[in-house]
């Protein structure tokens, strides 16, 4: 007979226990498993990797992990930014392998190993940007190209980038700088400065590179079109709906029909006018002088690129270089007394002598003081608009010539040394035409190379504490980068070096000399950010200033 009462009841919750245990024990099974099929998987996918090295070559792979299958270490370097490479540089060394975006990738630092990946271009290695940049730009672009038909882009765009078409973008280019710096010191609020400068590139780009004449609103609209286009330059090569290539390519699309009305419209113009107004214009005519024709797809494409190689890093590398104002006061009055000593000083275009007036200081003092109890901008009280309705400019710096530009010796120093400490692209992609040594490894054919400017210019022997902003380093007494020519390369280098670095130039030390000669900044933010490096440098929720100029008046 079965029993009852106290003793049946206690075999109820054992039955129960031994059902958790089970379950407990199924569960544990299935994790287990599942992570031996995940480490399965993962030293399977090593191992397929191992299996591609070159076996005529005795050398071995350079050492680094592949990460997991098919994204590799991707999000690792999405999310850890520089960290990523630099741990991974202390762990494995200067030369080490990775898997991101879809590929095998060998990372390489130092002067020594760049300077034989930037000259063996065509022989050694190619250009390979990622595959989703390479569809999202399109097939005419200079980034894509290879070659004799690289070469051949390059001499159409040296017209573009020459001393005399360089010449000729100053005024428009210093008239943007001066119209937006304008609305930075009107803003009654803090300016995001990582914003303000994509707007000013952008316009940059669009107006004085492109010649094209839009509306506000249509450049404002293209702006944030084109932002979603950069945002999705980097992803994954999966074409599927929401993934980020289906909205870089659709970001482009919007762009091409924006801008072929307008094209067709300038090149009527130029063709009546037959006069160089902007970059543009002087590629239409390189182009012709070559024999070459270019398509309307070609024309959207090259536009576009036009404005990619002007507006993001460009940007980038204009908040860094505020963000080093703010923090080396000492470096913007050294470079404050230059340009009073070169003649671009308030007192040597406001009919004042050097000291000025009594009076003059007492309106200056009560200028500084407005700035400061209206959160940085004293144009709250004294509002100055041009005729369409944006803020005037109150600066006093002439036009600049390039002439004076390679006069203001010091301002050439601040923007190398921020190129330096922050450039704005961490390096840059190629691809083994050939199985060659590097650092005692070999580089496998077919595999990717991405070799680091940033790391380089860390850790580079020729550089005194090279963790600490030093505009001096590339003074006259010390141009600490001239032993070793690959230990500085913020704009690559060899037959791949960007084309547009001098425009690039330009448009710091514009900004720059606009900024110190006129304004005065404060931080608005407690803490400075902090800097995100991937894809490119940028600071983290932005870098948040309160600007005004200097002078009430001019």
């Amino acid at each position: 007979m079965l029993g009852t009462g106290p003793a049946r009841e206690e075999m109820i919750p054992l039955a129960q226990f031994g059902g958790v245990l089970s379950a407990l024990a199924a569960a544990l099974t299935s994790v287990l498993s599942a992570l031996l099929l995940l480490a399965l998987t993962k030293q399977l996918w090593s191992l397929r990797w191992s299996f591609t090295r070159d076996k005529e070559s005795s050398l071995p792979l350079p050492r680094g992990s592949m990460g997991w299958p098919l994204v590799g270490e991707t999000f690792h370097w999405l999310f850890q930014g520089s960290n990523f490479h630099i741990s991974r540089r202390e762990r494995h060394g200067n030369v080490f392998k990775t898997h991101l975006l879809g590929k095998p990738v060998i990372r390489v630092t130092g002067p020594d190993n760049i300077r034989k990946i930037l000259l063996g271009e065509h022989s050694l290695v190619c250009t390979q940007w990622p595959q989703s940049t390479r569809i999202i730009l399109g097939p005419n672009t200079l980034v894509n190209s290879i070659g004799d038909l690289h070469k051949k882009k390059r001499k159409i765009l040296a017209k573009v980038f020459s001393r005399g078409a360089l010449e000729s973008y100053l005024p428009r280019l210093q008239d943007v700088v001066k119209s937006e710096i304008a609305k930075w010191c009107s803003e009654p609020g803090a300016v995001d400065v990582y914003a303000a400068a994509k707007s000013l590139t952008f316009r940059i780009a669009v107006r004085v590179l492109l010649g094209l004449q839009m509306e506000e609103d249509r450049i404002v609209y293209l702006a944030e079109i084109f932002e979603q286009l950069m945002n999705n330059l980097f992803s994954l090569p999966i074409d599927a709906p929401l993934s980020g290539l289906r909205k870089g390519i659709k970001a482009r699309e919007i762009l091409h029909a924006n801008m072929e009305k307008i094209l067709e419209e300038k090149m009527e113009r130029q063709q009546t006018e037959g006069e160089y107004h902007d970059a543009f214009d002087y590629m239409l005519s390189s182009t012709k002088e070559h024999g070459h024709q270019l398509s309307m797809q070609e024309l959207k494409e090259t536009a576009v690129e036009l404005i990619f190689a002007a507006h993001s890093t460009t940007a980038s590398a204009s908040t860094s270089l505020a963000l080093q104002l703010l923090r080396h006061p000492a470096v913007v009055e050294k470079a404050r007394a230059e340009l009073e000593a070169e003649g671009l000083g308030y007192e040597s275009h406001s009919g004042r002598g050097p000291s000025g007036t009594a009076t003059d200081r007492v309106e200056d003092t009560d200028t500084e003081t407005s700035c400061l109890l209206n959160g940085g901008n004293q144009n709250n009280q004294h509002s100055h608009t041009d005729e369409e309705g944006f803020p005037r400019s109150r600066s006093h710096i002439p036009y600049l010539t390039l002439e004076k530009l390679s006069q203001l010796r010091y301002i050439d120093c601040v923007v190398k040394e921020v190129l330096r400490f922050l450039p704005p692209v961490s390096g840059g992609y190629r691809t083994a035409l050939q199985t060659f040594e590097l650092d005692g490894y070999q580089i496998p054919k077919g595999w990717s190379v991405m070799y680091s400017i940033r790391d380089t210019h860390e850790t580079a022997a020729v550089f005194q504490s090279p963790e600490l902003f030093n505009p001096d380093r590339f003074g006259p007494d010390r141009e600490e980068s001239r032993s070793s020519r690959f230990s500085y390369v913020p704009f690559g280098g060899g037959v791949r070096s960007c084309v547009g670095k001098e425009l690039a130039q330009i448009i710091l030390k514009t900004l720059a000399i606009e900024l110190i000669g006129t304004c005065k900044w404060t931080l608005a933010t407690e803490t400075f950010p902090k800097m995100q490096t991937v894809p490119i440098v940028h600071p983290v929720n932005g870098l948040h200033v309160h600007f005004c100029y200097n002078h009430n008046t001019v």
